[in-house]
């Protein structure tokens, strides 16, 4: 079987550009590494999901402060340059925040996530400006917090000058300490970026360095294949998706969020009924949704409750399990059993609130957020998102 890829085409106006290709590395995510090594994994939702996907907007044209979400399940890390000479870090490119941000060489010595992962030290950049504008970001028990500061941040062959980002001289709790990845690099809207600051891809149009104003992702599903994807920045690669695409509007300019019609279980019961609201997020391998309507799916998959959330179903039986299709626009994309199943160790596990890549706790007012094998170009200047379907044809189509 090929890879299973997951493509995400980011497209935001623009004629054709020279493509810059930003290889992407998958590691285990910190729930898998922190479960397989027998520790307690923390329950840091209530103010992260829930409370991220239902902010409102400030007023008087104030931007709406991000709340850090849950990055327990992110697998997907790619490498950024800070600094003159580049200081380099592992990031998570997320379409589902709007800041970047990497630890500090001023975070306290009693910051052990801190302290086992790459920081910034403005000393060593002859391109550093300060700022100094503290931020903070609040995530399970406590904040990351820190301040801002500029530079020049280096991805691939571009080098964006005058980008603002965040240093992190505070990370809660334990959670980092198992991360793989050093900090977040923000894809979404300015309105949801905290202290105002400028995006990081908007800030990369402003400066022109792309002529085609398009992004996009392959995420490979195989786990031992090599890369573990790709960001393309400038244009796509149409190896990696085929077929015709449909346009969706975005129905909230701050998340890349669109409308769904439509959640079914093959021979079994409908949700999302009348339609509800997903987002497309890159900074999670989950799909996510609301409480009771994922706890009728797993019901009707006969997956067992188990603890703190999490469902499992035994492993002969995923061949067999029911096709789980979502529908956008009238078109239904669909998932087997193998694609929305995730194994560990011995056994099968889904979340209360997700698939493929489960285990979130329940929320009852998380909106759907997706994450198919799907081609999905977001296309800034009209804000449209356009969904598709990538080029695997070894897989079981999902369209």
């Amino acid at each position: 079987m090929g890879p299973r890829g997951l493509l995400l085409l980011l497209a935001l106006a623009g004629s054709c550009a020279a493509l810059i290709r930003i290889p992407l590395t998958k590691f285990p995510s910190m729930r898998r590494i922190l479960r397989e090594a027998g520790s307690e994994i923390p329950d840091m939702y209530a103010v992260t999901e829930a409370i991220k996907y239902k902010l409102g907007f400030a007023g008087d044209g104030k931007p709406t402060p991000e709340i850090l979400k849950n990055y327990m399940d992110a697998q997907y890390f790619g490498v950024i340059g800070i600094g003159t000479p580049p200081q380099n870090f592992t990031v998570i490119f997320d379409t589902g925040s709007s800041n970047l941000w990497v630890p500090s060489v001023h975070c306290s010595l009693l910051d052990i996530a801190c302290m086992v992962h790459h920081k910034y030290d403005s000393a060593k950049s002859s391109t550093y400006v300060k700022n100094g504008t503290k931020f903070a970001i609040r995530y399970g028990t406590g904040s990351l917090s820190g301040f801002l500061s500029q530079d020049v941040v280096t991805l691939g062959d571009l080098k964006i000058l005058d980008q603002t980002f965040g240093e992190a001289t505070k990370q809660p709790g334990m959670t980092f300490i198992a991360a793989k990845f050093d900090g977040i690099l923000g894809l979404a809207f300015p309105r949801i970026s905290v202290e105002g600051a400028e995006p990081f891809f908007d800030n990369v149009m402003k400066q022109k360095l792309v002529d085609k104003n398009m992004f996009s992702f392959y995420l490979n599903r195989d786990p031992s294949g090599v890369p573990g994807g790709e960001m393309v920045l400038g244009g796509t690669d149409p190896k990696y998706y085929k077929g015709e695409f449909s346009w969706f509007n975005v129905t909230r300019k701050a998340y890349w969020q669109i409308h769904m019609d439509s959640v079914d279980v093959a021979d079994g019961p409908s949700v999302c009924e009348g339609g509800c609201e997903a987002i497309v997020d890159t900074g999670t391998s989950l799909i996510t949704g609301p409480t009771k309507e994922v706890k009728k799916i797993q019901q009707a998959i006969g997956a067992k409750p188990l603890i703190k959330g999490e469902y499992m179903v035994p492993c002969e039986k995923v061949p067999t399990l029911p096709v789980i299709s979502m529908k956008l626009g009238g078109k239904s994309f669909n998932l087997t059993g193998d694609q929305y199943i995730l194994k560990l160790q011995d056994f099968f596990s889904m979340g209360r609130q997700s698939w493929p890549l489960g285990y979130l706790l329940n929320r009852p007012d998380v909106r759907w957020k997706l994450d198919m094998d799907l081609a999905v170009a977001f296309e800034h200047l009209q804000h449209q998102i356009e969904v598709g379907c990538a080029a695997e044809p070894q897989m079981e189509p999902l369209c």
